[in-house]
């Protein structure tokens, strides 16, 4: 067989070459018995072959190198951004502790994973590389742990409205935030763009791997690998995406808000932009026409007029016109068309045909979206009346009608024109408005169907295959309740997360705790429990104090909370379950396994 090395050396001789007609090069292809034709073929398919590793080892290392600054940037937002911010508010009260708790959520476990695990794990691939070239199985061994950006990404809009409502309530959080912002480190850009970073980065995680998967061939030993990873990070990026198209509309509200002069009060969740352009107005008196600017949002028109100004283009909001009621029609003018408002009526000119076309499209109801009423001003389902509350009965927005009604009225889904034809969730009034017959009595009760939460894993089920199950009683520092007691769950597939239940039986998790990174301790005479077996998990600015029934109960806790918080697997020998035959009498009894 042909030696790479021999191959790496000949590869580029072209068939014409005067070292095909050396006499030594002539007998060493006699040697291999080959012809000059087919040795060629060979060094073409080697080069080819070396073409794909590299570009294979390129992805790979892009990867690397966009996680380490990655790090750097999670670094900045909780070290920085939130350990400046909490130290003030611990240390003076200049705002609340709560408040910083609220913008920056779980950004401290999402930072101890990436810079103890991820990142280490992939700078000790890249360098033995040349041994064992594959990413596909760390990253398949790791992708489980990206359900935690799901809690960052949920709590995106309300962090979003925290910095914007504290930027303008506390003067010494304003000095803060503009004085990191104007350190180099910052790169000239505001916290908000870096709290967007952790939202864009499960999305990127997802093209590097498809490019991987795309220049790895099929029967390379990672394809499997690989392929597996980006199933579980594609189902991350679902929730990372619309995030980011939230934060795009955001962005769009933000750049007409700076156009008006920031005199008109638009920055709001729920606003959407449908369209913005250049308008000419007809003049009911000579018939000229006047430059204007029109802006339609998803409940108001705004007819503005241009502001003299040196510097940049401005404009005044001459006229509002509420979406609700309004119509828009065409004339038999070219290019003209009317709108009719409760407010004011305006004859308008477009510059193309065209355009005009676009603007009596985009205005008819049928093709916009509702103005959703507000979660905070709901306290019932808004069909079957029952009350929402944070488990059981949360709260929806029907997409058609904007009402807020809960999963099971709202468990239905039909194709809204304003959405490009998509199936969107929508309650039972507007289905059979929409479809134009009632759901069937089989999908009325046939709730399978949804999405399962990551938190709908049932207690009892959890309990059976657990690592340690058991009642505890337990508080979080800073949060202002007192003890509380729940059932605790470490399931056996999820070794390194923490779920907490109301009940035994019950069929969704109140919470969930990622366990990286957390340091497991008895408590401090500082921290003045009253309780007995009382224990302590901390996690930068984030501490949870447990109390168990017994002292030996309180030891395997502290023992399988501190592996998880290192990260280590749980031998076979050391996992716990809980007895069932005292599971029904609510007790506790913990007992090993291959004992």
């Amino acid at each position: 067989m042909l030696t790479s090395s021999f191959l790496r050396d000949k590869m580029e001789l072209s068939p014409h070459s005067e070292h095909f007609r050396q006499p030594f090069f002539c007998l060493s292809l006699q040697m291999f018995g080959l012809t000059q034709q087919e040795f060629t073929c060979l060094c073409v398919c080697f080069a080819l072959q070396l073409s794909v590793q590299q570009r294979v080892f390129n992805i790979a290392n892009e990867l690397l190198q966009t996680e380490k600054a990655y790090v750097s940037r999670l670094h900045l937002l909780d070290q920085v951004f939130c350990g400046r911010l909490m130290e003030e508010a611990r240390a003076r009260g200049s705002f609340p502790c709560e408040v910083v708790m609220g913008i920056f959520s779980n950004i401290c476990s999402i930072y101890c994973f990436h810079q103890q695990f991820l990142l280490p794990a992939l700078e000790k691939r890249m360098e033995e590389w040349d041994a064992n070239p594959r990413i596909g199985d760390i990253l398949q061994k790791l992708a489980p742990f990206l359900k935690m950006y799901g809690e960052y990404v949920k709590n995106f809009d309300t962090a979003m409205e925290l910095v914007n409502t504290w930027m303008e309530r506390s003067s010494q959080f304003k000095a803060i935030i503009h004085d990191i912002q104007k350190e180099e480190m910052c790169g000239n850009l505001t916290l908000q763009h870096h709290m967007l970073e952790p939202v864009q980065r499960i999305p990127r995680y997802e093209l590097l791997l498809k490019d991987y998967l795309h220049r790895l061939p099929e029967d390379a030993d990672d394809f499997k690998d690989a392929q597996k990873s980006l199933e579980l990070i594609a189902t991350a990026a679902e929730h990372s995406n619309a995030a980011i198209r939230k934060m795009e509309r955001m962005r769009k509200l933000l750049k007409v808000y700076e156009l008006l002069g920031g005199e008109e009060d638009i920055v709001n969740p729920t606003n959407e932009l449908i369209k913005e352009g250049h308008i000419l107005k007809l003049s009911a008196k000579n018939g000229t026409s006047q430059d204007r600017y029109l802006i339609l949002f998803n409940d108001r028109l705004l007819y503005c007029v241009p502001k003299l100004r040196l510097i940049g283009q401005k404009f005044g909001v001459r006229a509002r016109i509420d979406v609700d009621g309004m119509e828009t029609s065409s004339i038999n003018v070219p290019r003209t068309f009317l709108v009719s408002g409760k407010q004011r009526s305006l004859e308008l000119q477009a510059r193309t045909e065209e355009e005009k076309k676009d603007w009596i499209q985009v205005s008819c109801s049928p093709t916009r979206a509702p103005t959703p009423i507000r979660e905070k001003e709901v306290t019932l389902c808004m069909k079957c009346q029952e009350p929402f509350n944070s488990i059981t009965k949360r709260r929806h927005h029907c997409k058609a009608c904007g009402h807020v009604v809960c999963g099971k009225c709202s468990e239905f889904r039909a194709r809204l024109l304003y959405d490009n034809n998509r199936a969107n969730r929508v309650c039972i009034d507007c289905y059979t408005t929409l479809v134009g017959v009632p759901p069937s009595p089989a999908s009325l009760t046939n709730s399978a169907q949804r999405r399962r939460s990551i938190l709908e894993k049932q207690a009892s089920v959890a309990a059976e295959n657990s690592v340690l199950c058991s009642f505890l009683h337990h508080m979080e520092k800073g949060s202002g309740r007192g003890w509380q007691k729940a059932w605790f769950v470490i399931p056996e597939n999820e070794p390194l997360v923490l779920y907490i239940y109301g009940a035994p039986q019950d069929v969704k998790a109140q919470r969930s705790i990622p366990l990286i990174g957390f340091e497991v301790s008895l408590p401090e005479s500082c921290d003045r429990l009253e309780r007995r077996y009382a224990f302590k998990m901390s996690q930068s600015h984030l501490t949870v104090y447990f109390s168990a029934d017994g002292e030996e109960l309180q030891r395997r806790w502290m023992e399988v909370l501190s592996r998880a918080g290192r990260g280590e697997e749980i031998p076979a020998h050391a996992i716990y379950m809980l007895d069932r035959a005292t599971l029904s009498a609510n007790h506790c009894c913990v007992v090993f396994l291959n004992e």
